[in-house]
């Protein structure tokens, strides 16, 4: 009733207006748009970090492998999106033009944290622009530079850093599942065999092991690696 209200009254039809009690109608949609997207989960373990997402295939004659859910930003970044997919393509196409300058200026590899931040400060700003709408795209970052680590962005422009997390559909009861289940001594195989028990419990008699995208970065030659199907079997 109170989201009818503030619709009635207008304050969703710019992302700039805030309502009489201090929200960003548009904005909270875009979080909202999260929510509906696939499902998604990152992992840092000991020898490095890993990516798996969801890749909802719905129609029987879509070729699987034409779908790509974990990119490569740069060898020792890659991002997974959960939202409206093609935002998310953007933005990791906005970082990966950010890791090359960063190459081409200083002669060595950006650092993930700073490449979070920038990817940020362009979602923030469309949070406050005339004309504009708000991303509508959650990223999961990992990255291998001095250290592993693992990020979130969400349509704010905030992000957060975790040990383990997940986004998108039924994220709530995943992480329930990793908060209980995740260790920080996991290494690779190990990280990616909790990411299937939990996807398999989640989403039932649906899983399937060909709709999964997956990489890892692994700390010894800090290169993203894309897993095929083959290797997603092989995990016991």
């Amino acid at each position: 009733m109170e989201q009818m209200q503030h619709q009635m009254m207008g304050y969703d039809r710019t992302s700039i207006m805030f309502s009489p009690d201090g929200r960003l109608l548009q904005v909270e949609y875009a979080k909202k748009t999260v929510k509906q997207g696939t499902t998604a989960m990152g992992v840092v373990c000991k020898d490095g970090v890993l990516l798996l997402a969801d890749k909802r295939i719905n129609e029987p004659l879509i070729v699987p492998h034409s779908i790509e859910k974990v990119s490569p930003i740069d060898d020792h970044i890659g991002a997974t999106a959960s939202g409206i997919v093609s935002d998310g393509r953007i933005l990791i196409d906005i970082g990966r033009t950010i890791a090359q300058k960063h190459r081409v200026t200083y002669d060595s590899p950006v650092d993930t944290l700073s490449l979070v931040k920038n990817i940020c400060d362009i979602k923030q700003y469309y949070t406050q622009v005339g004309g504009a709408r708000p991303f509508g795209v959650s990223l999961l970052i990992a990255g291998v530079n001095d250290d592993n680590d693992l990020f979130v962005t969400d349509p704010t422009g905030i992000f957060f850093q975790y040990k383990a997390t997940a986004i998108g559909d039924r994220d709530e009861e995943i992480k329930d599942l990793l908060n209980k289940e995740y260790k920080e001594n996991l290494i690779l195989n190990d990280g990616l065999k909790l990411c299937l028990k939990i996807l398999r419990k989640i989403q039932g008699k649906n899983f399937d092991i060909n709709r999964i995208d997956a990489a890892v970065i692994r700390s010894t030659d800090k290169k993203f690696e894309k897993l095929t199907v083959s290797d997603l079997n092989k995990i016991k």
